[in-house]
């Protein structure tokens, strides 16, 4: 259930910003004060889960070193994700974020992490599910087909305006590209991520320390790239309440609810709920931008959908045998008990 109330915050996250970026807002002025006011609400919840816990040791070098890198990873992510969304819709984005365990898997392949065994049909589902994930992100950004529902005509009226063939508006797939490229960082995060709340298992304090590290890099730079002082004064309108939920909910909440997730049910749990998010989105998106929802859309959105989930099958049943191996040489390892008699 926490898994599912991640997946809409960060989708009305996403709608809040796309209507914010139409009045001005700035990526990175969004950013910087966002990931601000996270490590700002997190430090005293991340004071008293250090100062409880008392076998936990302070954070090694080697692991603070990684949290940086992860800032570094999530700041470029973040900043290719709200220009892809800028050029696009939520919905589009909702769609691309599950290119992540395809990624993912592509990813383990090139680092030797993975071993394809054409013989395996977890390996195989893997792949194909791949396959079948980026055919169905090819088809959300290059088909665009006729509009199925808009909101200022009937589906009946709309589908007579739409020819069926390729898109010829250049921003949406410009937002394809961008956002692809945000979630091949992002599965980078989620590996890296995963392998330090291994390595140091306090989630409030790895998540505080993330948005601390983001902060630092995001605000420098940020100032250098927007020079325009009068983009960082926000008023009181759509663009103070994006940044402030971004802030409050989507860089704290949901951030800790995903960290939680990787840490006590692993990645395949949290993953498995990122398809929700594109009913979410289409219907956000519908209500509260007026976006126009065209075939390829759906088209793509289920395409990528069962590649996903043939990904996810994959790399559920690979666990299972390992941890079947695992039961299995710890009991021939454990000694015979004798009986006394």
């Amino acid at each position: 259930m926490a898994i599912v109330v991640a997946e809409c915050v960060f989708v009305w996250q996403s709608t809040l910003f796309k209507a914010a970026s139409s009045k001005g807002l700035s990526y990175y002025v969004y950013v910087a004060y966002s990931f601000a006011i996270a490590t700002i609400l997190l430090l005293p919840s991340a004071f008293l889960s250090y100062s409880r816990k008392t076998m936990l040791p302070p954070p090694e070098t080697y692991v603070l070193c990684k949290i940086i890198a992860l800032g570094g990873i999530g700041f470029l992510a973040q900043i290719l994700g709200n220009k892809g969304l800028g050029y696009g819709s939520p919905t589009l984005a909702s769609v691309m974020s599950n290119l992540s365990p395809a990624f993912i898997f592509i990813l383990a392949i090139i680092f030797r992490m993975e071993k394809l065994s054409p013989k395996s049909k977890s390996s195989n589902a893997k792949i194909v599910g791949t396959l079948v994930s980026i055919a169905g992100a090819l088809t959300v950004v290059l088909y665009s087909g006729p509009p199925l529902i808009s909101p200022s005509s009937s589906p009946s009226d709309a589908a007579k305006q739409a020819p069926i063939f390729l898109r010829a508006d250049s921003d949406w797939v410009l937002s394809g590209v961008l956002l692809a490229g945000c979630w091949f960082l992002f599965s980078v995060w989620y590996i890296l991520l995963a392998h330090i709340v291994k390595k140091y298992p306090s989630e409030i304090v790895v998540v505080f320390l993330y948005n601390l590290s983001l902060t630092a890099i995001s605000a420098p730079i940020g100032f250098i790239l927007e020079s325009n002082l009068k983009k960082w004064k926000l008023e009181a309108n759509i663009t103070l309440l994006a940044v402030l939920y971004a802030g409050i909910f989507g860089s704290t909440v949901g951030t800790a609810i995903h960290t939680w997730g990787l840490h006590v049910k692993g990645p395949v749990y949290v993953s498995l709920f990122k398809p929700l998010s594109i009913p979410i989105a289409t219907l956000m998106g519908f209500i509260f931008l007026g976006d126009t929802l065209y075939l390829g859309c759906v088209v793509g959105s289920v395409v990528i959908s069962v590649g996903f989930y043939a990904v996810m099958w994959g790399k559920a049943k690979e666990e299972k045998v390992e941890d079947y191996f695992a039961i299995s040489s710890l009991e021939a390892s454990s000694p015979e008990i004798t009986p006394l008699l």
